[in-house]
């Protein structure tokens, strides 16, 4: 059974998700401060956190910047806010996606088994793939570890996932559309902002210089493209 961590200091709106999730077959914790979540996310194996923004104490944005140094299960953010700062800054800690409050129990069920059920496909496929070497960069699906000059850099599910599929697929030019129906799996949920942010966070770990990129190409007005 799936196990999710609902990290939210609103008692009543954590029971109505995992009341929810565990009518649908996954297992959910619950956790109602920040220091309350890293415990139980170092304790067990989550298949993916929900986790409020809004938090006492260490707020959401932190706390997500915390849990990604060695978790990089799926972050699912949920917030009442609206403004697309919070969301890029959301997507900056290493986020993969958000809900925003009031929102519907069933799409929030929805969004949770998508992003379990695609990590673990991803997960998978990768085991069957061959270590990707270009240059100083190394890309090791199996235990889905990417190294820069044999020096581990730590990657997000998401961040892991468009660099293994731009690296698998190299000198094709993909849409900011193409990537985030490709990669987070579905077109009609979130925001293609998010393909930009994870490019940015990207570059930041592989290239020597972001800003001038020897991987990940932009392709103005188009896309990306991984230069092999």
């Amino acid at each position: 059974m799936p196990k999710v961590l609902i990290i939210e200091d609103e008692r009543n709106i954590a029971e109505l998700e995992r009341d929810y999730l565990e009518v649908n077959g996954i297992e959910s914790d619950i956790a109602t401060t920040g220091e309350e979540g890293i415990k139980l996310a170092a304790k067990r194996d989550y298949h993916l956190i929900l986790l409020d923004l809004m938090l006492p104490g260490i707020d959401g944005f932190e706390l997500c910047k915390r849990l990604r140094q060695t978790l990089d299960i799926p972050i699912l953010m949920v917030t009442a806010r609206k403004e697309d700062i919070d969301k890029i800054r959301g997507f900056d800690r290493g986020a993969d996606d958000y809900i925003v409050k009031p929102f519907n129990p069933n799409e929030l069920v929805a969004r949770v088994k998508a992003h379990i059920a695609r990590y673990e496909r991803l997960t998978k496929k990768d085991q069957t793939q061959n270590d990707i070497h270009i240059k100083n960069l190394r890309i090791d699906p199996d235990s889905r570890r990417v190294f820069v000059h044999e020096k581990e850099k730590t990657f997000t599910a998401k961040e892991f996932d468009l660099l293994f599929f731009l690296a698998s697929n190299p000198n094709i030019v993909f849409t900011k559309e193409q990537l985030f129906e490709r990669i987070w799996g579905y077109d009609s949920l979130g925001d293609i902002t998010t393909v930009t942010v994870h490019i940015r966070k990207i570059r930041e770990k592989i290239e020597e210089d972001p800003s001038n990129p020897q991987f990940i190409e932009t392709i103005w007005g188009v896309g990306y493209r991984f230069k092999n």
